[in-house]
């Protein structure tokens, strides 16, 4: 249990605790996390019957990481200790994790939401749509990615190597344990007022949008790749209409001002796709997600030879539209111009040549991310520690066998 000065409630929750161990016969220990609690929590905690870990790092994830590194059990329950979970009905999850899920979560919009346990804006609007956001970008099937009463595998979810250190704590750990394929079950939860008289720690924007960030920064598919898909099928199709001539949709006329938008579109698009790539290889090779079979085939054909070709041919093109377009600019003699033609041949030529170098850049930066990926930096660590060994032996000799000093 996480715990920042909760006086009012983190003994009931210890006791309740330890009674439901007694019942059912478990053998478990009730770890509090406390992280820097000023109103003697540790204290009533210890004297209920529970170990306390002291936690310096601030923020829910950094007390709950800390906790969970120092329980000594084989599985983990976690909680909020304002007393609003009731930790006896952790049974069923206890049966899911001995028949082998990795992490089993509570629901509690399955179990019910007790009258004034959870304000109107996080019931109807916060939870439902970042959980919905949670199983779009990610293929997740839980359906309260918030709820703060969950169990799991400790190995398991050590293995995930969790980073964040504050409430999207919750969204990281049902991230990456389904990106990592885990058996991931739920359990219906009830959810009851807390115990407490202060306002809880949670704040709703602030917290709300660090959930909404982390979920997006983890995908850069729908991040960049699916965005940029969509700007550059618009400017295309628009861009194509238009070159060769206006079009009419009803009574609205677009024209080469839609064009030069068209063109825009297109070179925004093609770097958002650009950078869900340079995302997704960079992500995979730190380890922040796993291994995509389908971007490792795509690297492998996508060599730099090739990206410097095709940024190549599309230069090529780019500058044949230049030439073109001052061969019209010639055939008026050099003077001027009506921009309804010859904003046809340009906007296309600068679209391409733009997209070119953006090409034969995002070629160059794969390749980098590329190297340590193709050729590993491997060192032998029992080979260096004699390498240092045999140094220092050596230094000791020469000292040794150096004359000494003639003396008077």
């Amino acid at each position: 249990m996480p715990c920042l000065n909760e006086a009012e409630t983190v003994a009931t929750c210890v006791r309740k605790t330890i009674a439901f161990f007694d019942e059912a016969g478990i053998d478990g220990e009730v770890v509090i996390a406390d992280n820097g609690s000023t109103d003697g929590s540790q204290k009533l905690a210890r004297e209920a019957g529970a170990r306390v870990v002291p936690v310096a790092d601030k923020g829910y994830g950094n007390a709950l990481m800390g906790g969970i590194r120092a329980a000594r059990g084989k599985y983990v329950a976690m909680g909020d200790a304002d007393d609003s979970y009731d930790f006896a009905t952790l049974g069923p999850f206890l049966d899911d994790l001995r028949d082998g899920a990795d992490l089993v979560m509570g629901n509690r919009f399955q179990g019910g939401i007790a009258p004034g346990a959870m304000p109107p804006l996080h019931r109807y609007l916060g939870n439902p749509v970042l959980s919905f956001v949670g199983r779009l970008f990610f293929g997740s099937k839980i359906g309260d990615f918030h709820c703060g009463l969950r169990a799991f595998n400790k190995a398991s979810i050590l293995r995930l190597g969790l980073q964040t250190g504050g409430m999207e704590f919750a969204s990281e750990m049902v991230v990456k344990a389904t990106l990592a394929k885990y058996d991931i079950r739920e359990r219906p939860t009830t959810l009851s007022p807390d115990g407490r008289s202060r306002p809880p720690h949670l704040n709703t924007w602030r917290d709300g949008w660090r959930h909404l960030r982390f979920l997006m920064l983890y995908s850069p598919r729908w991040l960049f790749l699916i965005p940029g898909l969509v700007f550059m099928t618009v400017g295309l199709v628009a861009g194509v209409a238009l070159s060769f001539g206006p079009v009419r949709v009803g009574s609205i006329a677009f024209d080469v001002d839609t064009l030069v938008g068209a063109g825009a579109a297109m070179i925004i698009g093609f770097q958002a796709v650009l950078f869900g790539l340079l995302t997704k290889v960079y992500a995979m090779e730190e380890g922040f997600l796993p291994d995509d079979t389908r971007v490792r085939r795509l690297l492998r054909w996508w060599s730099l030879e090739r990206g410097l070709v095709f940024g190549g041919l599309l230069a090529l093109a780019g500058l044949g539209g230049l030439v073109a377009s001052l061969m019209h600019w010639r055939v008026h003699s050099f003077g001027e111009l009506d921009p309804r033609h010859s904003l046809r041949i340009v906007v296309p030529a600068a679209t391409a040549l733009v997209m070119s170098l953006q090409q034969l850049f995002a070629s160059l930066f794969v390749s980098i991310l590329g190297i340590r990926r193709r050729h590993p930096l491997v060192v032998d660590a029992a080979e260096e520690a004699a390498d240092v060994v045999d140094e220092a032996a050596e230094k000791v000799a020469a000292e040794g066998a150096a004359p000494e000093p003639a003396r008077d």
